[in-house]
């Protein structure tokens, strides 16, 4: 917001109002409803002075100037009303109707100063203060236009008069100090009319940010909901993401209320299908030809693979379910069931393997494809509570698991369940599976080769592919080179590239008061396509907004969109929601203080103006005293723990800044105190009219003892009340008065503003009506002035202006000060949203990817246009599977064909993530599960300059940080089984070395970590023993230099690997001192 100083500045003021859209929604929402009232009211006005001319039979010859203005006012002003209805005409000619609107009430001010034989020194005071206050309060001007129209409207009243009157032959009784009691009723008004117009400029300009950022981060909330169902669907079916995502914000809530809430049981997110087809494939020699590879070259290879492999499983209507190493696995029939799933996952292999094929005879690397697809019925969903993989589980994935591992390279490997669905689609041949593969033999399988029909000439074809040309030569490259090459030429989708981005849009959007505006970044997962797109999404968002909020702009003035926003623009604005009318009228009000001190200005202009005019007495001195006094104490219980230079900086040591804050918080406290401030200043305005009447009355009966001051300004006949008028500017001081309290109750101020001018008018009209005759006698004779030079008809008429004027103008302010707390409102309740919406997709990120890899794809330095890949020297690896589960797990009516057996396993897999949540392992990192089997990783976590480097003091001590991790796993199953009245044994294989971590998948982004290190973990895992954890002889060396006691097991054969030297960790020992 720009400091209070800073209105005054033509450059600020200039570089505000060049913000169309500010200048917008500063015409439309107030500058059209103020004038629009305004005019209306001054063209009633101008009728009823008409309708009041006939009443009083006053004849049209005789004040010819007096009714031609008049009709002639009422005419400009019906016009100009007609007019304003023109949006781009009043738009465009704005300051043009407000000048001319201001001249002409000028000049009637003064026709109706020089209408008539006798001129006064209070001569249409109230009127040119009228003109004063809606110079500020309600015509379109500048502040800068404002001060200087009112500064010679008043200044010129003054000088006029001064110069007239003083030049007559006669000049008025106390001249001098009724035009110094006009200059202080201008200066007053001048005063207030700035601090309201200030107030309502500086409200609006918050409005109009609480407005724009309200809109925009209603676009951000869009946005962010695009993003996390896109991030969300990246990751899992959309028929099961949409209940996660449910279940997911409804526990963020419920974390905010009750934080220690916790269920018995976790959410299980698993249902049945039946009658779909899996797919496992398997790149056969890619382990050999990763350990030839850099890290970029590995992530390039599998993610151009697999990506190709995404796109055939596209075409061949089946669905990636997970990427395992270099094992690749999906299922034809989910989520909607598929008449022709078998042919669709046979067609799938059959496109593989000729994919494969091509790669090996275009690069000459020796790899091929072995696919085995299995038929029958899955359960498939999510379990855990971190690294969310869509997965699948039954006895059918497991036979077509074993059906890939006991097949043929480059051949699709398929049971007889699957052939029966084919219909002879096609050929096969008699696979034997049951001679490669143990299980497949256990079971006494019969299962075949798929013949493809393109076999014969696509394989002559391939064989005879020309070479591309960045290959020539390729024989002196390494094969991974070779393969690398050729494979960036499929150009495959990077991670993630499928997101939506909207990046910083709308960053430097002009505030109201010309500084740029610091939005908040809408950042994206997806990937910075170029320069040119970037400016070109800011440009879309920046029209999107400039759209929205002109619909908003037109919107807010229609009595529907007061409905909608729950306002009824009716008797009294409210809101319809009882606890919005609560939470509103609760609501901070922080100038509080100020409108107090404004109240005070105007009590202090009275008490000027009656010093100056008033004959003086003791009840004057006395009832001014005392109104002093009390709004003194409520302006110091206002301001006094805001005064800091008579206390210390410090609120904490300031006695009274609780009691002021108190009063700014607390409606039972500002209330009163606003009662009490308003009632003094309409009380004291007229409170010495009394007096007045019964020094007169005195007068009559010879008992009447004034002070020389009175005697000196009541002439004998005491006919010449001269300041009877200035009665009447007081009151309308008063009346003022009451608009100075903003944000106050509107039904306060209001009724208030009534009985103040019903009384007022009953005291003038009745009460003290003689007093305005002898008066009127005095000036005129028998002579009838015209309506604006009869003293109790100005009276009532100026009263009355005011009365209405500022009845609709307080409003107004109400109606546009629940309108700015709504937008609060909204932006609060948004704002709350978004961070959710944040937070879930922050959730969501990091049960994809690691906290530090998330960076990577959404932090503030992006270089998400490269895949992202990274090597470490030392990590350490851990498999821990549940052996047991695979024969606990059946399938059968009573557990509803394995849903319960998966509801525990998901019990067991969510226990082992919520160790993570401690802060001890924080360097852990969760990879994935297979099955049954948990797999983890310590010190991928390292930060940004030390990708290569562990801690030189201890190199190694994640690894006794995961043997901690694996012991705290076996802790929790034993829990489980205690619970659940089960014996699960938990087998833990452990190992370290270098690994390349890397995320690939366009369409299910994963991240993976591979190298020989993993390998041997597996392996250490299931060659392991049940209950024990199984470790490499070199992270044997290593935990024993951590205190850790290892016991050898011995040599032991591990596939691939030959015979390894193998140690058992001690379980029933501490770490040795």
């Amino acid at each position: 917001m720009p400091s209070r100083g800073k209105y005054f500045i033509n450059e600020n003021e200039t570089r505000r109002r060049a913000d169309s859209l500010f200048e917008t929604y500063f015409c439309i929402t107030q500058q059209f409803p103020l004038v629009f009232l305004f005019l209306l009211i001054i063209a009633v006005a101008c009728i009823s002075l008409i309708i009041v001319f006939f009443v009083i039979e006053l004849r049209v010859p005789d004040h010819l100037r007096f009714f031609v203005t008049l009709c002639t006012a009422l005419g400009i002003f019906v016009v100009i009303f007609v007019l304003i209805f023109i949006e781009s005409l009043f738009q465009r000619c704005m300051k043009i109707f407000a000048l001319f609107i201001w001249l002409c009430l000028l000049t009637m001010g003064y026709i109706f100063i020089f209408t008539g034989e006798r001129i006064s020194a209070w001569d249409q005071v109230p009127f040119f203060l009228y003109i004063i206050f809606v110079l500020y309060t309600m015509l379109p001007l500048s502040m800068r236009d404002a001060i200087i129209a009112s500064l010679l409207s008043s200044i010129s009243h003054v000088l006029t008069l001064s110069i007239y009157l003083s030049t007559t032959s006669k000049p008025p009784t106390f001249l001098a100090q009724q035009l110094v009691s006009n200059a202080v009723i201008f200066l007053c008004g001048c005063l207030v009319g700035f601090f309201h117009k200030f107030s309502m400029e500086r409200a609006l300009e918050q409005t109009y940010e609480d407005t724009l950022s309200c809109i925009q981060i209603g676009m951000q909330l869009d946005v962010k909901k695009k993003q996390q169902e896109s991030l969300l669907l990246s990751v899992l079916p959309v028929y099961i993401s949409m209940e996660m995502k449910l279940s997911i914000i409804e526990r963020l809530r419920e974390s905010n209320y009750y934080p220690h809430k916790r269920d018995n049981f976790h959410s299980l997110y698993v249902k049945r299908h039946q009658n779909v087809s899996i797919l496992y494939a398997d790149i056969v020699g890619f382990t050999r030809l990763a350990s030839d590879c850099s890290p970029k070259e590995l992530v390039v290879m599998l993610n151009e693979l697999f990506g190709k492999f995404d796109q055939i499983a596209k075409e061949n209507e089946c669905m990636r379910i997970k990427i395992l190493g270099d094992c690749y696995y999906c299922v034809s029939g989910l989520p909607v069931s598929l008449p022709k799933h078998a042919r669709n996952c046979v067609k799938m292999g059959l496109d593989m393997c000729e994919a494969i094929e091509v790669v090996r005879a275009v690069t000459g690397v020796d790899i091929s494809m072995r696919v085995g697809v299995h038929s029958g019925n899955v359960l498939c969903g999510v379990i855990g509570l971190r690294k969310w993989q869509y997965d699948v589980w039954s006895h059918d994935v497991t036979l077509a698991n074993h059906m890939e591992s006991g097949g043929v390279p480059g051949r699709v490997h398929i049971t007889a369940t699957t052939l029966s669905y084919l219909q002879k689609a096609y050929e096969v041949e008699e696979g034997n599976g049951h001679q490669r593969n143990a299980y497949l033999n256990e079971l006494k399988l019969k299962t075949y080769l798929v013949i493809d029909p393109r076999t014969t000439q696509q394989s002559l074809k391939s064989r005879h592919l020309p070479m591309p040309r960045h290959l020539k030569g390729g024989l002196k490259m390494r094969a991974s080179v070779r393969m690398t090459r050729y494979l960036e030429s499929w150009g495959a989708a990077k991670p993630f590239a499928h997101l939506q981005q909207r990046e910083s849009v709308s960053s430097d959007i002009s505030t109201p008061s010309g500084k740029t505006r610091k939005e908040i970044p809408m950042r994206s997962l997806g990937l910075h396509r170029s320069l040119d797109r970037n400016k070109s999404q800011k440009r879309r968002f920046e029209e999107e907004l400039h759209e929205k909020m002109i619909t908003t702009i037109n919107g807010i003035n229609s009595h529907k969109e007061s409905i909608k926003c729950g306002i009824f623009a009716g008797v009294t604005p409210s809101f319809s929601e009882k606890g919005l009318e609560k939470a509103y009228r609760s609501v901070c009000l922080p100038y509080m203080r100020y409108y107090v001190g404004c109240a005070t200005l105007i009590f202090f202009s009275i008490f000027v103006v009656h010093l100056l005019v008033m004959p003086l007495n003791v009840l004057l001195g006395i009832s001014f005293g005392i109104a002093a006094a009390v709004l003194l104490i409520i302006l110091f219980v206002s301001f006094a723990g805001y005064v800091k230079l008579w206390m210390n900086n410090s609120s904490s040591s300031n006695p009274f800044f609780g009691i002021s804050e108190a009063v700014t918080k607390k409606p039972i406290l500002r209330l009163p105190l606003t009662l009490i401030a308003i009632v003094v200043v309409l009380v004291i305005s007229v409170l010495n009219l009394h007096s007045l009447q019964n020094n007169i009355t005195a007068t009559g009966n010879e008992t009447y003892n004034l002070t020389d001051n009175l005697q000196n300004k009541t002439n004998s006949s005491g006919c010449e009340n001269y300041y009877l008028p200035y009665y009447v500017c007081c009151c309308i001081l008063g009346l003022i008065a009451c608009s100075v309290f903003l944000r106050i109750s509107f039904e306060v101020k209001a009724l208030l503003l009534i009985i103040a001018c019903v009384v007022y008018n009953i005291i003038f009209l009745k009460d003290y009506a003689f007093l305005f005759e002898q008066y009127k006698t005095f000036l005129y004779g028998s002579a009838t002035p015209s309506p604006t030079k009869n003293p109790k008809i100005m009276a009532s008429f100026y009263l009355l202006l005011f009365g209405f004027t500022l009845l609709f103008l307080i409003k107004q302010n109400a109606y546009y000060c629940r309108l700015d707390f709504l937008w609060k409102n909204k932006f609060k309740r948004e704002r709350e949203e978004i961070e959710t919406m944040e937070n879930l997709n922050r959730l969501l990120l990091e049960n994809v990817l690691p906290g530090h890899v998330a960076k990577h794809f959404i932090g503030e330095t992006k270089k998400n246009e490269e895949l992202y890949h990274q090597s470490y020297d030392c990590v350490c690896i851990m498999f821990a599977s549940v052996p047991d589960f695979k024969e606990f797990y059946t399938e059968c009516d009573v557990n509803k064909e394995g849903l319960e057996c998966l509801r525990l396993l998901n019990e067991i897999i969510a226990d082992f993530d919520e160790l993570l949540s401690k802060p001890k392992f924080s360097s852990v990192e969760k990879i994935k599960t297979i099955g049954s089997t948990y797999m983890a990783a310590a010190g991928l976590s390292i930060g940004t300059g030390q990708e290569n480097k562990q801690d030189k003091e201890k190199p190694c001590a994640h690894i006794g940080i995961m043997v901690e991790f694996a012991t705290a796993l076996m802790s929790k199953l034993d829990g489980i089984n205690r619970h659940s009245f089960n014996n699960f044994k938990l087998r833990v294989g452990i190992n370290h070395g270098p690994v390349i971590a890397g995320v690939i998948g366009a369409q299910k982004p994963q991240y993976d970590i591979w190298g020989n290190a993993v390998n041997v973990a597996s392996r250490m895992d299931s060659t392991g023993e049940l209950g024990k954890i199984q470790v490499t002889e070199e992270t044997c060396k290593v935990l024993r230099e951590l205190g850790y006691s290892c016991e050898s097991r011995g040599l032991i054969s591990v596939k691939g690997k030959g015979d390894l030297q193998t140690y058992f960790l001690c379980m029933d020992m501490n770490k040795s001192h």
